[in-house]
């Protein structure tokens, strides 16, 4: 069973955020006119990340088609301009160029995850625009630039956010685990995450024997495996990305690894797509969710919105659930 981390104070604050702007916008509003607002931005929509960027976009298209009822901004329609990036990092600064310069939108917004976000900051820095940004992990951290915002549920303290509750779950079992495998993919998420894993274990007294990175084309996840396997860790730290994640669950299913504990900041494992693909092999997997079905989270109009998202997820081909990201596009933009 997944253990989830509850950012209760982040996900209230914008649910909270969401709401009021519903309730402060007139029901009835003159039709709006003219020239369009538009706010333009990639996202997956193909390719590893698009189970999660397609949830984000059925979301960013409720709130346009909900504020053009309500009037516009500004009495103006709002416009979304998007391109998929076929989660492929090198096709971000080309869209977020032709996005400025050819097709001029007059708001820009991230990208969904990490390694998306980060190759677009270049481009928003030269540019001089504000940029929000949705779940991406400390992209500002070397670029430090004063006009950039995320959109995450990670608190102040972001890399160590996404495997804080895996090792607060290690540090409470008794006999409390002695040594960890920190495993992740080499790209900014994962390395990041992973930069937080180290924290945590540091915090909990777990001392690191194993820690390593691998190629984001990484295909066969056995030889990996082995290698943490032999190390002979009590708890296995995993910080992945979407079919990074499915191929190391599979491999260390078919290799029958059994440590104390595993996971960590897994990414795609939230996705309806590959909880179904993977089934009961995810049992016994510890690794972070963004939302649980708390009353303490729900607000006026989430459920209204969760119940419109889903009657639409499945003739969009997107994931009915939509806890993950539909809620986060919305609140997002």
């Amino acid at each position: 069973m997944l253990a989830r981390l509850k950012w209760r104070g982040a996900v209230a604050s914008f649910f909270a955020a969401a709401a009021v702007a519903m309730l402060l916008t007139p029901a009835k509003a003159q039709a709006p006119s003219g020239q369009p607002v538009t706010i333009g931005f990639s996202m997956a929509l193909t390719g590893p990340l698009a189970a999660n960027g397609k949830q984000a976009l059925l979301g960013m298209k409720i709130w346009e088609e909900e504020i053009n009822a309500k009037g516009g901004l500004l009495g103006r329609p709002v416009k979304l301009v998007y391109y998929d990036d076929q989660s492929n990092p090198s096709t971000v600064p080309g869209i977020y160029t032709k996005l400025i310069d050819v097709d001029k939108v007059d708001l820009v917004l991230g990208p969904y995850a990490t390694a998306q976000a980060a190759p677009a900051m270049p481009v928003i820095m030269q540019k001089g625009k504000v940029f929000i940004i949705l779940f991406g992990l400390d992209v500002n951290h070397e670029f430090n630039y004063p006009k950039f915002f995320a959109m995450i549920p990670t608190g102040p303290d972001t890399k160590p956010s996404f495997t804080d509750g895996f090792f607060e779950v290690a540090a409470a079992q008794n006999p409390k685990p002695q040594t960890v495998a920190l495993v992740a993919a080499d790209q900014e998420f994962s390395r990041n995450a992973c930069d937080g894993a180290r924290d945590n274990a540091k915090k909990t007294n777990i001392k690191v024997i194993y820690d390593k990175t691998y190629p984001p084309s990484t295909a066969d996840f056995t030889p990996i495996v082995r290698a943490i396997q032999a190390a002979n860790p009590d708890i296995v730290t995993i910080c992945s990305y979407p079919l990074d994640s499915v191929g190391m669950v599979k491999a260390v299913n078919e290799l029958n690894y059994r440590p104390k504990m595993i996971g960590g900041a897994m990414v795609g494992l939230q996705a309806t797509v590959f909880k179904r693909q993977l089934g009961p092999l995810l049992n016994g997997w510890v690794n972070y969710e963004t939302w649980v079905p708390a009353k303490a989270l729900t607000f006026d109009g989430t459920e209204a919105f969760l119940k419109q998202y889903q009657a639409r997820a499945g003739a969009e081909g997107v994931d009915p659930l939509g806890y993950y990201l539909g809620t986060w596009g919305y609140a997002y933009i």
